[in-house]
């Protein structure tokens, strides 16, 4: 007991500071988030689960609605019932006016500021300097009762407040009506969510019409009424609700949009409706509704004849579709666990032949992907829209870019991006579309979630789809794998945002609400959690919040819950702050044991009081090398110069020949970076062999700055390399490995492979 009190009596001498210091608060990184997170409540429990008060409301649309394909213009009536499952009083609803960005001096158009730029095209000029600004936004002509009697409205920017005679209490409904129209915008010209393409070649318009009708906003417990202004980059909060539509174009149109078809038969050729009804039991390859000669044909019809298609969707959030007379149209059944599910594509000519080739592959891939690790995909259908620049999603309908050249050839690059946006926006059916996070405040729950499982299926794609990886080793994901988030997380920090910002305050929306989250997941669910552990949770939060209203603290409080594994560390580093990850090799020195303390150690003791001479036996380190160490240097006998020790272990009949390391090491590691993560490290041995360990995130508790391990072995340590296969997004390599050495561009080799 004596020579143990001793010994950390000694201890504390070296380590405690004689002067009296400032207390401070607690900042240790591995600090529960009560801080940070909203208290759990009787809507959102502890777990991250539903609560058991938790409501939200239910909204069902029946619409007529007409498309003016002459003057693109649409024209609606709706009838909106609402159902206030609250425990309030509703005195007014508020709707949103999503088109109202594009009146000509709507404020959301002077939201930045501009300047003329150094390179540009004429057609931007011409849009810029010399044409008229185009002039959309919701014409509203009336809002009436169920009795037709007029409501009160008031229009702020996007928002649109209609009082209610009397408040609507919980359990009750409201019915009212509203009649609009709007003009369409050119999508191309301003890279709008929705709108048309011209073809001047044949005079045709191809439309994805969406946010086209009032809607109503969320209403839940988190912010009341969730009305805050559309401004472009933050999307869409919303209700779920039962839709039954009625679309009216002109008849030589194809269509496809949220929901079921009830009356293909009407609106489809003879032909056409045959091939219609073979579809729904094809499960080999698709099967061309329209194909591209008929399509083609329709090009110059312009027929002033009209077709109404009728549509029904039971418990969507949303409502979109597309129309055009250039459409080929193909579909494809898909058994999805219990279910079948069509797979459809429409695209006009110019799509092909890169559309007819891989859309709908992608659609399959998708459902079979997301369902295996989340749930099994509930809709009837999947739908890929051909739209040029567009990536834009919608429940069971999306449109995706994606174009050959008017010859046919296309570059590897314009392939995967085509098949990468597809995925990523049929994804979208499962975040946001079903598991319903509110898009207008986070745009990462949908976006990040979603980018990270369409990783998941770029690399279950490839592998199902050999062909269309030829010369690569796996699909070229843009996003996920952590070394491609490297170079945004080493940028300016002028310009990055926590994870956990508003879409609209973040100067790079791409990286930080896609890429920066993507990554995240992927990092938990290869080096941290584990696969089984990360799946595990990351299903049960997707099947617990399916249509219904999850907040960033149920997502983060689920995986914990699910998986026993503490990650507030890794929630707080990786969303609420823009730290970085930079671990490295600091020292590594190569010691020996002696009675006789070096000189350093000598004067400490001597300097706080310490008679070497009545000390009892004592073994020293001493530290043979410094981080000057050379690999190659032969080393001393460790035990050699302690006879104290030697004694020891033969009184212990221990056999120092063969019982007893023949080299004693101590690494120190090092963390600039202000995250902190597991220490992934790969040994190095002179026998050519190698040891990869890993050390868990714990290691930092007690020091963010650096740690030490030691490594006793019958084997000479000749190196030391820290994330070797780059699994942590580290920003700096140069001191990741001991000796050091050059380290090629990540970024480099990639471009290299994505090039075409």
């Amino acid at each position: 007991m004596f020579y143990k009190t001793l010994f950390f009596s000694i201890l504390s001498v070296f380590l405690t500071n004689a002067q009296v210091q400032q207390g401070h608060t607690n900042t240790n990184k591995f600090r529960q988030l009560y801080d940070q997170f909203a208290d759990p409540n009787k809507y959102h429990n502890a777990s991250g689960a539903p609560g058991v008060e938790y409501f939200q409301q239910k909204v069902d649309y029946k619409m007529d609605v007409e498309l003016d394909d002459a003057n693109s213009r649409l024209y609606g009536e709706e009838i909106i019932t609402y159902t206030n499952n609250s425990p309030d009083q509703l005195p007014y609803l508020w709707l949103q006016l999503d088109q109202n960005i594009r009146k000509k001096d709507a404020p959301a158009l002077e939201k930045d500021g501009a300047n003329p730029g150094i390179i540009g095209t004429p057609s931007s000029f011409v849009s810029d300097y010399v044409n008229e600004p185009f002039d959309g936004g919701f014409n509203i002509e009336w809002v009436v009762d169920q009795e037709n009697k007029p409501l009160r409205y008031s229009i702020n920017q996007t928002m649109m407040r209609v009082d209610l005679p009397q408040a609507i209490a919980p359990g009750g409904q409201f019915v009212f009506k509203i009649k609009w129209w709007y003009n369409i915008n050119d999508h191309v010209e301003k890279r709008g969510r929705s709108g048309y393409e011209y073809f001047p070649e044949d005079g045709n318009r191809a439309y994805v019409i969406a946010q086209f009708f009032p809607r109503l906003c969320v209403y839940n417990d988190v912010e009341g009424w969730q009305n805050y202004q559309f401004w472009g980059n933050g999307e869409f909060a919303l209700e779920f609700g039962d839709y039954d539509v009625n679309i009216t174009v002109p008849s030589d149109h194809i269509m496809e949009a949220t929901g079921s078809l009830l009356n293909a038969k009407e609106v489809l050729t003879r032909d056409e409706y045959k091939r219609f009804l073979e579809s729904e039991k094809s499960f080999d390859k698709p099967v061309i509704i329209v194909n591209q000669e008929e399509a083609t044909a329709k090009e110059s019809s312009f027929s002033t004849q009209k077709s109404t298609w009728k549509y029904r969707a039971e418990y969507v959030r949303d409502f979109g579709f597309a129309t055009s007379r250039k459409f080929i149209w193909e579909r494809q059944a898909v058994q999805v666990g219990s279910q079948k599910v069509m797979a459809v594509s429409i695209y006009p000519k110019e799509g092909n032949p890169l559309w007819e080739e891989y859309s709908t592959k992608a659609v399959i891939q998708t459902l079979k992907t997301y369902s295996k690790f989340t749930f099994e995909y509930p809709y009837p259908k999947a739908v890929s829209v051909h739209a040029k620049n567009q990536g834009m999603e919608y429940p069971m309908i999306c449109w995706n870019y994606g174009r050959p050249e008017k010859d046919g050839t296309y570059s590897d690059r314009v392939k995967f991006g085509m098949i990468s946006v597809i995925i990523h926006e049929v994804g979208h059916n499962f975040f946001p579309m079903i598991v319903n996070s509110d898009e207008r405040q986070w745009g990462w729950m949908d976006e990040g979630l979603d980018t990270f499982v369409q990783y998941l299926t770029e690399q279950e794609f490839g592998e199902t789809h050999p062909e269309s990886i030829t010369g690569l080793d796996a699909y070229p994901s843009r996003r996920g794998a952590p070394q491609n988030i490297v170079q945004y997380m080493a940028g300016n920090q002028d310009f990055i945002s926590p994870i956990m910002s508003n879409p609209e305050n973040v100067y790079q929306l791409g990286p930080n609400a896609y890429a920066k989250p993507a990554t995240a997941l992927n990092i938990l669910r290869e080096t941290i959690m584990g696969r089984e552990a990360f799946d595990h949770a990351f299903k049960t939060y997707a099947q617990r919040w399916m249509f219904k209203h999850p907040t960033p603290e149920d997502f983060f409080r689920t995986m914990e819950d699910a998986s026993a594994i503490d990650l507030d560390w890794f929630w707080r580093g990786w969303f609420y702050t823009t730290d970085v990850v930079d671990i490295g090799v600091k020292k590594v020195k190569r010691y020996y044991f002696s009675d006789t303390p070096d000189l350093e150690t000598k004067k400490r003791l001597e300097a706080y009081g310490y008679d070497l001479a009545s000390l009892p036996n004592l073994v020293f380190k001493i530290d043979e090398e410094s981080d000057a160490f050379d690999a190659e240097q032969a080393q001393q006998n460790p035990l050699s110069e302690s006879k104290v020790l030697q004694d020891y272990l033969t009184e212990q009949g221990i056999d120092i020949s063969t019982q007893v390391p023949k080299y004693f090491y101590e690494i120190e590691f090092e963390k600039p970076g202000g995250l902190v993560m597991p220490l992934i490290v790969e040994y190095s041995y002179a026998d050519g062999t190698k040891e990869r360990v890993t050390y868990p995130v714990q290691l930092w508790r007690k020091n963010d700055a650096s740690v030490s391990k030691i490594i006793a072995s019958d084997k000479e340590l000749i190196g030391v390399s820290v994330d070797p296969d780059k699994e942590t997004a580290d920003v700096n390599l140069d001191n990741n490995s001991w000796p050091k050495k050059e380290t090629p561009s990540d970024f480099e080799s990639f471009k290299e492979k994505i090039k075409g």
